[in-house]
């Protein structure tokens, strides 16, 4: 039986602000014994060893918001099926938002849990049931273990806004807030831009997201000591907004938004309906550049997930979302350093350390002893629809498509599922 795994010549990606080095690491039954071991560390007949040249070692992932409705009894996701699905795609750690219909509003459904090493955050409510009528109990969520507080899909009203977050009670914890109005959405599906005009989508104006962008920005110029977090910033218009603001509050992106848009998507793929809405070329540019810039601080999975019924909905009948840990890692680097020339350390940046940031969670680093890592090979072809399936969703983009780059080993799974091929051992 091989205890012991030996990757050689990986690029080894081991904290923020360091650059990337090639390296030698020692894996026993999932846990990383160790980096560049010595000849001691290697137990002889049961070591084996797998070439990793061209792949990277680096920490797991980190998503800070997604959306799990039905925890143990879903048709769409499941707890189980959901980490899974997070596992195989490389992510350690997702924060569920409060969305649900049992809203996670109060101390007694905050208690969900994965298995080590998986770790599952839960935001808190910002308000009761979500319906920004009243506050929930802001200080009770967050002793029952809440990462922080989270508002719906659309920004509460102004005066239950600036009341909640004048009490102060979630101290030093973030609040995520979506600058969007759904009123002015008007119910469109993709951005108000030429090529949605061209192909005739119902449309959803920028201002629904510039309009309450500005209000968050004001209550955030007022109260410096909140610690507040924009979800989903989806605009060229709101990038430049965040540009000309001294110091603006951390954003987050959806990832669909950085690798599609309404000028390149076919009308027969999925992924046209979100919320916030899909933007143009112009929208994606601006997000990537302000990702890389610093702007934009946190790359989300924002998962939403859609059973097969649902799923054969129109558009116009059908909840918005698209659901896709395994795809996350594998498209971005095709698009982020395979087009854009960006490094491996900026998009771990994006996916791993800025998002823990934006959580207020320490930056993930290896050490000896952690199971939290993931092996990654940008040369690997695959295809999803072949893949164990992990995810119960419906809405999972790219189902029939040749992918290139995908995440081969984890500390997070069962190595039997591993799509590492190793020299036994001698």
């Amino acid at each position: 039986m091989v205890r012991q795994l030996l990757i050689r010549g990986v690029h080894l990606l081991e904290a923020p602000g360091r650059p990337s080095r090639r390296a030698d690491v020692l894996l026993e039954e999932g846990v990383l014994v160790a980096i560049d071991p010595d000849a001691a560390a290697l137990s002889g007949p049961a070591c084996a060893s797998a070439d990793g040249s061209g792949c990277w070692f680096g920490p797991a992932l980190v998503d800070p918001h997604s959306v799990l409705e039905e925890p143990l009894q879903g048709r769409a996701e499941t707890l189980a099926s959901l980490g899974e699905a997070a596992a195989a795609g490389g992510y350690g750690t997702v924060a569920l938002l409060p969305w649900a219909p049992t809203w996670r509003d109060r101390s007694e459904r905050l208690g969900w849990r994965w298995p080590d090493p998986l770790q599952l955050l839960l935001w808190g409510s910002f308000s009761v049931d979500g319906l920004d009528r009243e506050l929930a109990p802001h200080a009770d969520q967050l002793a029952a273990g809440a990462c922080g507080l989270a508002a719906g899909a659309t920004l509460p009203p102004l005066d239950l806004l600036e009341r909640g977050l004048r009490l102060a009670e979630m101290g030093d914890r973030p609040v995520l807030l979506p600058p969007r109005d759904g009123s002015l959405a008007q119910r469109g599906v993709v951005r108000e831009r030429v090529e949605a005009l061209r192909a005739g989508w119902p449309l959803d104006p920028p201002g629904s997201e510039t309009l309450p962008l500005e209000t968050l920005l004001i209550l955030a110029g007022d109260l410096p000591g909140v610690q507040l977090r924009l979800m989903n910033i989806s605009t060229a218009e709101a990038v430049a907004r965040l540009r000309r603001q001294a110091r603006p509050p951390m954003a987050s992106v959806c990832w669909w938004h950085l690798v599609a848009d309404s000028g390149g998507l076919d009308p027969a793929d999925d992924g046209w309906l979100l919320e916030p809405a899909l933007g143009g070329p112009a929208d994606r540019g601006a997000l990537i550049q302000a990702l890389a810039d610093g702007v934009i601080g946190a790359v989300a999975v924002h998962h939403v997930a859609l059973d097969a019924e649902e799923e054969l909905l129109p558009l116009d009948q059908r909840r918005p979302g698209v659901a896709g840990h395994g795809l996350v890692l594998a498209l971005l680097w095709e698009e982020l350093v395979g087009r854009q020339g960006w490094r491996a350390e900026q998009l771990w940046q994006a996916l791993c350390w800025g998002s823990a940031r934006f959580l207020g969670r320490p930056e993930p680093g290896l050490a000896p002893g952690t199971r939290r890592w993931l092996l990654f090979d940008p040369d690997h072809h695959w295809r999803w629809a072949d893949s164990p399936p992990g995810s119960l969703a419906a809405n999972r983009p790219c189902r029939d498509r040749q992918l290139k780059g995908r995440v081969i080993a984890t500390g997070l799974s069962d190595p039997s599922g591993w799509v590492l091929a190793a020299d036994r051992p001698n």
